[in-house]
């Protein structure tokens, strides 16, 4: 469903250039299109149906959760931490999820608080990753696809199945166990968009392997095209990168597995986590950079995890854990590498803090970066909004922050700033939520304080003005005597002499 039109007026837009994000503007909308961008006060080439004032907000385009999963969030409180480490989170996780089948109305909650949430801050679009193995069963894929259907008009959700679990049961296993045949069931569900797995919890690093390629049987056996894997999540120098096996599945399936521009999406692999790459030197990025050639391959850092779980054993280290994930500016400057950021997961064992608004991913990235320039904040932005639509196959995705004809009409409006700077060091919490040109979500503060304001108290001694001493001839010696000394004073001042 579209909107007829809207237009949105009093408005600043993220252009490059500081004269014109100074500028206010109006946007022209029609079924869902962008139609017109025009500056504000100025008549516009149609009358439309709604209008909406933004008041002097800044408008960017919708952020997206190209990284989310569905069916693990807001469980913190059932998991008894102790170490917090990554086989606690597996363990204490299973134990929650065998729950699952049980209780559908509490993934159905969960879900809906989840989306809710997302959508108030300005998301329309989500890669909602759901687990299938043999202890949820289908559960959360069903509740997964009736959320789909009730937030349809607010959000798309694209739902991934996914192989949390390992596909081997033991180490000895030669064949793939029951969760392989769980998972295969679940792709062919209508609705199915994306699959995925992570190799890494598998036994040994030859089924990690051929977890990979199961995975693109799999994909290739139902005709999906996007492929969505969380992988090199470790630090461990002497560990294998297993892109690489990505890469070399991805050309023997199909040589040439290049994204398809027609249509809402093509072909797409994704790669989440990746913190292994963080150990690359220069050449090994540039030979990673080759590898990937015309591969349609994006990579999707998740700072909340990445930055919580990793790093661990560097404790004891003078400095602590290190920055253990992808350094998304550097990467896009250094390498042309797109790198979308993303959530992750929401109060669970694996991610036990931050919210679910992605523009919270961006102030926290300017620090742990280091990047706050006016390019950083650019690149910034597109990874929470543009490029992790890009990863999630979106084939119409803009090539600019700022609207132009032709783009789909997805918008957040952020109430109260008027920069792209502010956008992402300081994102306002009160936001408008616009999607196919349909205000479909209006967060606002309600403040209450007891601070009472009242005028500064007025000097009840008026300064006296330099001439009024020139009357007094008692005055006149020290203000001679500081018109020789003062210059010579303040040239031993600029000198390092101080003078007291």
């Amino acid at each position: 469903m579209v909107a007829d039109s809207l237009l949105i007026t009093n408005v600043h837009l993220a252009y490059s250039d500081r004269t014109l994000e100074d500028k206010l503007w109006s946007v022209e909308c029609h079924e869902g299109k962008v139609t017109n961008v025009f500056p504000y006060g100025e008549r516009g080439r149609s009358s439309p149906k709604n209008e909406l004032d933004a008041r002097g907000g800044f408008l960017l385009p919708s952020l997206c959760h190209s990284h989310i999963h569905l069916d693990k969030c807001f469980i913190l409180d059932r998991c008894n931490l102790i170490a917090g480490d990554f086989r606690e989170a597996m363990n204490v996780t299973a134990v929650a999820k065998a729950g699952f089948s049980l209780d559908k109305e509490d993934l159905l909650r969960r879900g809906r608080k989840l989306v809710r949430e997302s959508v108030d801050c300005g998301v329309t679009s989500m890669r909602a990753h759901v687990e299938v193995d043999i202890q949820a069963g289908f559960s959360a894929l069903d509740v997964a696809l009736h959320l789909k259907e009730e937030a349809q008009l607010a959000c798309f959700l694209q739902i991934a199945v996914f192989a949390q679990e390992p596909l081997f049961s033991s180490a000895e296993d030669t064949e793939p166990g029951p969760n392989l045949q769980l998972l295969a069931a679940a792709a062919q569900r209508d609705g199915v968009e994306a699959i995925g797995s992570a190799p890494y919890v598998e036994p040994t690093i030859e089924q990690a392997i051929k977890n990979i390629a199961l995975i693109f049987e799999l994909a290739s056996h139902n005709s999906i095209t996007l492929i969505d894997f969380h992988l090199d999540y470790n630090l461990d120098p002497n560990s294998e990168p297993l892109i690489y096996e990505v890469i070399k599945q991805a050309r023997l399936v199909c040589p040439s597995w290049k994204s398809e521009d027609s249509g809402l999406f093509g072909r797409r692999i994704t790669i989440g986590h990746a913190t292994r790459l963080q150990l690359f030197k220069p050449q090994e990025w540039q030979h990673l950079c080759d590898a990937i050639g015309d591969l349609p391959i994006t990579f999707v850092g998740l700072p909340n995890s990445d930055m919580y779980m990793q790093g661990r054993a560097q404790a004891n280290e003078p400095l602590g854990a290190p920055r253990s994930t992808l350094r998304v500016p550097y990467l896009a400057d250094r390498y042309g590498l797109h790198v979308a950021m993303s959530v992750n997961n929401v109060e669970n064992a694996f991610t036990p803090q931050g919210s679910v608004d992605p523009l919270a991913l961006c102030t926290f990235g300017a620090a742990v970066f280091q990047a706050a320039t006016k390019a950083d904040t650019e690149i910034l932005t597109k990874s929470v909004t543009l490029v992790s639509k890009i990863a999630m196959g979106q084939t119409n995705v803009p090539l600019h922050l700022s609207p132009q004809p032709g783009d789909t009409a997805d918008f957040v409006i952020l109430h109260g700033i008027h920069t792209l700077r502010q956008a992402v060091l300081n994102p306002s919490y009160d936001r408008t939520t616009i999607r196919n040109g349909i205000v479909v979500a209006c967060r606002r503060t309600r403040r209450w304080t007891v601070i009472k304001e009242f005028p500064l108290p007025q000097t009840s001694v008026t300064p006296i003005s330099w001439w009024w001493y020139m009357l007094f001839p008692i005055y006149w010696p020290a203000c001679l005597i500081n018109w020789f000394v003062g210059p010579h004073r303040r040239q031993l001042t600029r000198e390092g002499v101080m003078i007291s």
